[in-house]
């Protein structure tokens, strides 16, 4: 790319690339016979989603508005799951649904009703936790002690409620099918006896079967081996890094160098805090284009974000010579999941803005809804 050419700050998407990854995508899934489809939570930049469609046709949704942008703009229902639904979403998540998981039996109960009196059949299924994972990172765990998400075997033991047609399962993050094997093999032994029952079997996302080093040919044949055991069942996995990953950069621009206690930070144009929250979360140390870890002899520095929070920062990097003002910095990989986190993670709304007024009565001031989500990924 020629960086001097595109804005900054700014988020790029290579086309090449990620026709790249589409292909390997759809390659495993006509291989496999599993469908694959793409998690909205993890990039949801409608503007690519005419290429997306020559590939993959479907999506799976955690929002109204995720789903609602499914609809619209892939032109599909959606398999929606999120943790918890309220009754003024429900109703709205319906239209724009195939597939709706619940986290609970609880949830399943207060919704069951809204489902079957809709018009359009949708099928149902719960989410379960095997608590199992190989995920080391806890923040990324969904089966760490007490987790809130998915039900455990215990709750299943004397089979499942009536209308319930598929099971979701997700223990993964950018994982490889040897995880997946041993994760399926855990789900096998505690919601195996459910199998007879069920339509549909859901292994979510984490499978981050585009990176180089991940082994396609294991996952094809695992899953084949799988459906050859179960027929009846339709597998679906929703991966979200996978479909993005390396395929773009965020471009950032030098404003300033600081130096202070020996330590020299390069005050950029965009922030970690606002940006790339995983950077901090997790954390985690992006690569940057032309730059290695810290090696003796070269130029050393900190990248500082231009938020006022004290530990917007991230480094250190090494450069092949001293940095100034105006320089362009791009971090790598920067679509899959930093994109959503800079407008709205899984498409979940901002909190509305109020007054209450002195003579007792609320005005309300703001409300943010699905056009604000759309026009931050547009």
């Amino acid at each position: 790319m020629d960086y001097g050419q595109i804005p900054s700050p700014c988020y790029v998407i290579d086309e090449v690339a990620l026709r790249r990854n589409l292909a390997s995508i759809r390659d495993v899934r006509d291989r496999s016979g599993a469908e694959i489809i793409l998690a909205l939570k993890a990039f949801a930049g409608w503007g690519v989603f005419p290429i997306i469609r020559e590939y993959i046709p479907y999506t799976t949704a955690s929002s109204v508005n995720e789903a609602r942008l499914a609809f619209e703009e892939m032109g599909t229902f959606t398999h929606t799951y999120a943790p918890a639904y309220t009754d003024r979403d429900f109703r709205e998540l319906l239209k724009y649904s195939s597939h709706i998981t619940f986290n609970s039996l609880n949830q399943y109960e207060r919704f069951r009703e809204n489902v079957r009196a809709f018009p359009r059949e949708i099928s149902c299924g719960l989410r379960i936790n095997p608590e199992y994972s190989e995920v080391e990172t806890g923040l990324y765990n969904p089966c760490s002690p007490g987790s809130r998400l998915g039900i455990t075997e215990d709750k299943l033991r004397e089979g499942l409620p009536e209308g319930i047609e598929g099971l979701h399962f997700h223990t993964l993050c950018e994982s490889d099918s040897y995880a997946l094997e041993k994760t399926l093999k855990a789900v096998e032994e505690k919601f195996g006896h459910l199998f007879p029952r069920l339509k549909w079997l859901n292994m979510g996302g984490g499978h981050l079967m585009t990176r180089k080093d991940y082994d396609t040919e294991h996952l094809v044949g695992l899953l084949r081996n799988f459906k050859a055991k179960y027929p009846h069942l339709q597998l679906i996995l929703e991966p979200g890094s996978a479909f993005t990953w390396q395929t773009g950069v965020l471009v950032a621009t030098v404003e300033d160098i600081v130096e202070s206690g020996g330590l020299r930070t390069a005050m950029l144009d965009v922030s970690f805090a606002c940006h790339m929250p995983d950077c901090l979360e997790m954390p985690y140390k992006p690569s940057i284009v032309g730059a290695t870890d810290p090696v003796p002899g070269k130029p050393v520095y900190r990248m500082g974000g231009n938020s006022c929070l004290a530990g917007d920062f991230c480094g250190d990097w090494s450069f092949e010579r001293e940095l100034k003002t105006g320089d362009r910095i791009v971090f790598e990989d920067m679509i899959h999941y930093t994109m959503v986190k800079t407008t709205t993670f899984n498409g979940v709304a901002h909190p509305s803005i109020g007054l209450w007024s002195a003579d007792g009565k609320f005005r309300l001031l703001r409300k943010f809804g699905y056009e604000d989500f759309k026009a931050k990924l547009s």
